[in-house]
């Protein structure tokens, strides 16, 4: 489905990816694991078309993503819920949703029943979706990212940092929330700095390291893999 193929991608003379290549397959939860700055976002952004590479291919369907804009590649079938989740403070739960489905419903279309699979999804957004996005705590603006990037009917969904800052009773929410959208057909890349939760809800994963894959898998092999053990499970 998804094919990123010898990446490389700079700030100015600083270069964030350095032949990076991935692939993601339909119905696949990926992994992208590293610590901080390793390369995880740049990765997820470029995929995105928010960052231009400097080489390299990214291809969907056999389709190459290089030139298109961001709301292109949304509408290829392409998602994301981004680092920080960033949704709009002014804005509701409801409207915020509405503008994630923007890519489709200005042909006319009824946006309730995919809003009403994201209130079954995520029952708190039910609760609070006449709020104000700035009111929610940050587990329930999490939920509304992820929330809002599902609105565009993605194929794949990219997912930045989901459990970024949150509690472990919402993480684990979430990463629930996470496996029942993949059993409902979408594939999932998910950059997570949380080895272990990525590595138990994934089907496979990279490692990435100073802008380069290092270690590539089954994810039982790399929670096994006694490098990742030490390096990003403290074992």
């Amino acid at each position: 489905m998804l094919e990123v193929r010898n990446l490389t991608v700079a700030y100015g003379k600083i270069v964030a990816l350095r032949d990076l290549s991935l692939v993601v397959n339909p119905g696949e939860i990926v992994a992208l694991v590293g610590a901080n700055g390793a390369g995880k976002t740049t990765t997820v952004v470029s995929i995105s078309g928010l960052l231009r590479p400097s080489a390299g291919e990214i291809t969907f369907d056999g389709r190459s993503l290089i030139n298109l804009s961001p709301e292109q590649i949304v509408r290829l079938g392409i998602a994301q819920s981004p680092e920080g989740r960033r949704v709009f403070p002014g804005l509701t739960v409801e409207e915020n949703l509405a503008v994630g489905a923007s890519n489709w419903r200005r042909f006319g279309q009824s946006i309730d029943a995919d809003r009403g699979k994201i209130f079954t999804l995520f029952p708190r957004l039910l609760e609070r979706r006449r709020q104000l996005a700035w009111s929610l705590s940050g587990g329930e603006q999490q939920m509304l990212a992820i929330g809002r990037a599902l609105m565009a009917r993605p194929r794949l969904l990219l997912l930045d940092e989901p459990s970024l800052g949150l509690a472990p009773l919402i993480i684990d929410q979430l990463f629930d929330a996470i496996a029942a959208i993949n059993a409902s057909g979408v594939a999932i890349l998910l950059i997570e700095q949380n080895a272990s939760l990525a590595l138990e809800v994934s089907h496979r994963a990279y490692v990435i390291e100073n802008g380069s894959i290092i270690l590539e898998g089954n994810s039982n092999e790399l929670l096994d893999n006694q490098k990742v053990r030490e390096a990003y499970l403290g074992a």
